[in-house]
């Protein structure tokens, strides 16, 4: 059962570190920074990559994090054993949705096309009303500026309304997109 003062960001990540040190540095001070202000996390369950960093990160600091993971991925043993609590699902449909049920907010971390894939849905359902959490990226080495690029493009050929592109919190600094994310918490 959740806490009335508890807050929980769903962070999507890399199942790989990158190819810089940066995302893996930014990903240690966001966990570091998610605990120090109190945040819960849930993610996509993995021990590698990105995703496996920030969790061991939060939990080393005394945070909590939850694990949202498909059956199939159990079974290649990519699953963090050591979460406060751990979700087992059978679909990503159904991790997607779990992972957003639990979330008040989303961080995007640099990704491949799972990270991708779980930003673009989790923006989608918030154009379609679905969801009103705020959704921010950190963008460590301006990794993300081509995905902006693309949004921005989808504004100006106005298949994107500008209202929604607005909401989305864009920065590569942790404590601004901290700041941002909280203020619009409801």
């Amino acid at each position: 059962m959740k806490r009335p003062d508890q807050r929980t960001v769903c962070v999507f990540a890399g199942s790989s570190l990158g190819a810089r040190p940066g995302y893996r540095d930014a990903a240690k001070t966001l966990g570091q920074r998610l605990v120090t202000r109190g945040f819960d996390v849930v993610y996509g369950g993995g021990k590698i990559g990105l995703m496996g960093t920030l969790a061991d990160t939060v939990l080393a600091d005394g945070g909590r994090v939850t694990g949202v993971i498909p059956r199939h991925l159990v079974h290649q043993e990519i699953v963090h054993q050591d979460l406060t609590e751990l979700h087992v699902v059978e679909t990503m449909h159904e991790r997607k949705a779990l992972m957003s049920d639990l979330a008040d907010c989303f961080i995007a971390l640099p990704g491949g096309l799972g990270t991708l894939d779980e930003l673009f849905e989790v923006l989608t359902w918030a154009q379609l009303g679905l969801h009103v959490k705020p959704c921010g990226l950190l963008n460590i080495d301006h990794f993300f500026d081509r995905v902006v690029s693309v949004i921005d493009h989808a504004v100006d050929e106005q298949f994107v309304a500008s209202g929604y592109r607005k909401k989305m919190i864009v920065t590569s600094e942790v404590d601004r997109l901290l700041d941002r994310l909280s203020i619009g918490i409801t």
